[in-house]
């Protein structure tokens, strides 16, 4: 009896090391038994499961390789006042598990399995610039290949932050980041990896992409920085995603009734600067363009100065000048008409040299005038100064009313304010050209440059 409990404990002790040689032998090959056309028998993975809490590894000194790709299938929104992007993304993630494997030829010719994520290990990658919680949807599964390739793809909504420049909304392009990262492990225990090339994304992420309205996509380009935290080392894979916008909403609604609008205030100048329909023509088009642009404000950005309001401030100082300069020239005409004041020699000097058939303005009626009589220059429209100043009666006319001798003196002083009337009209004329050319030249080279800085 003494000499049994010898033996059996020699036996049991050799069965267990026999045990553990060939557990050791046969590294983590699963047992095929439970294979049949009818599914697999979970026991056969229950040393896969029991191991989910730990890293995937034999020799802990080794870390993980994780391969990461993903596909964007829709750009959701663009915040410009919060500075959001919202994406979604189609994440995939590729390891290697060292307690998986099988022989395909003893399991049926079985390569792949699909097993529920919530038995595997995963590993903890998250996007750094995402400002939501994970809302991955439950029940997801993974595949797994009988050399223990295991792949998890995983669809997420990703509301990240991104740096937006709006400074030429609506032509503006947009170059954000995902940056995928381990939240636990270092560089000593996992590194990153692709198994897609960057090209590979992009064209995937164009040929599925759901959302065709405001953006599109222009391209994707990676950069593999790490990141110090600390004394701690980790890795990561950064993604550019460049995106542009789509401006023909805003073309439509924004700058050609802007255009449209500023056009018929330049074509206001040709209407007759004495007439009482211009000044309020020119406030109607100013009141209709502050109607228009607190319409359309919902358009605009809600933060930030793109350039697209610097031109909409610019046509609205335009229409308020033009408006002055009506005002001006309105007030000069007036002005001639009722009590003209003696023009200063530096202004008779410019009408003259301005009035000569030789210089800046000829005209024919100037053949035949003398003296201070000039003819007018002006725009298409505008009347004969003489029409302002009024025809001097003739002699006639007045012995029938009866008062020669005040009608005469009356005469003689309509003949001597005669020519000073019609040089401050033909100031008025002048300035009105003169301001309609500089409003031409001023709002040609503002869109020129405006259209420029856009094109930049």
């Amino acid at each position: 009896m003494e000499r049994g409990w010898p033996a059996r404990g020699g036996f049991l002790l050799c069965l267990t090391v026999s045990l553990l040689l060939q557990g050791r032998g046969d590294t983590f090959t699963i047992n095929c038994s439970g294979f049949d056309q009818h599914g697999v028998d979970p026991t056969a993975f229950q040393g896969v499961f029991d191991r989910k809490a730990f890293r995937p590894a034999i020799n802990y000194s080794i870390p993980t390789h994780v391969n990461i790709s993903f596909t964007l299938s829709a750009i959701l929104e663009v915040d410009a006042h919060l500075q959001l992007l919202t994406s979604f993304l189609w994440m995939e993630l590729v390891w290697d598990n060292p307690f998986i494997h099988w022989n395909p030829e003893e399991c049926i010719g079985l390569n792949k399995l699909t097993i529920s994520a919530e038995n595997l290990w995963l590993p903890d990658i998250f996007i750094v610039e995402s400002m939501d919680e994970d809302e991955t949807p439950p029940g997801l599964t993974a595949y797994v290949n009988s050399d223990g390739r295991t792949k998890y793809e995983k669809p997420i909504r990703v509301t990240s932050i991104c740096n937006l420049d709006i400074f030429y909304f609506p032509f503006d392009q947009q170059n954000c980041t995902f940056t995928f990262s381990s939240f636990l492990y270092t560089v000593d225990n996992m590194l990153l990896g692709m198994d897609k090339e960057v090209w590979e994304i992009t064209d995937t992420s164009r040929n599925v992409i759901q959302t065709h309205g405001e953006w599109e996509l222009l391209g994707i380009n990676k950069a593999t920085p790490k990141m110090l935290v600390g004394s701690n080392l980790y890795d990561q894979i950064m993604f550019y995603v460049a995106i542009r916008r789509r401006p023909s909403l805003y073309v439509i609604n924004l700058l050609v009734p802007s255009g449209f609008l500023v056009a018929i205030d330049a074509l206001s100048f040709y209407l007759p600067a004495q007439s009482e329909n211009r000044a309020p023509f020119k406030m109607t088009l100013l009141l209709g363009y502050n109607v228009f642009l607190l319409m359309m404000n919902d358009l605009l950005p809600a933060s930030g100065t793109p350039l697209i309001s610097v031109y909409f401030a610019l046509c609205l100082s335009l229409m308020v000048v033009s408006l002055l300069e009506t005002v001006f020239i309105t007030y000069l005409l007036h002005l001639a008409t009722t009590q003209p004041p003696p023009v200063p020699q530096w202004l008779h000097s410019l009408l003259l040299h301005c009035t000569c058939p030789r210089k800046c303005c000829p005209t024919a009626a100037q053949k035949g005038n003398k003296g201070l009589a000039l003819a007018p220059s002006h725009l298409p429209g505008l009347k004969e100064p003489v029409e302002l100043v009024g025809k001097v009666p003739e002699p006639r006319e007045a012995e029938l009313n009866g008062h020669p001798d005040s009608t005469r003196a009356q005469q003689e002083h309509e003949a001597q304010e005669q020519p000073l009337a019609d040089l401050w009209v033909q100031f008025s004329h002048m300035m009105d050209a003169l301001l309609f050319r500089l409003y031409l030249l001023f709002l040609a080279s503002s869109l020129v440059t405006v259209i420029v800085l856009w094109n930049i």
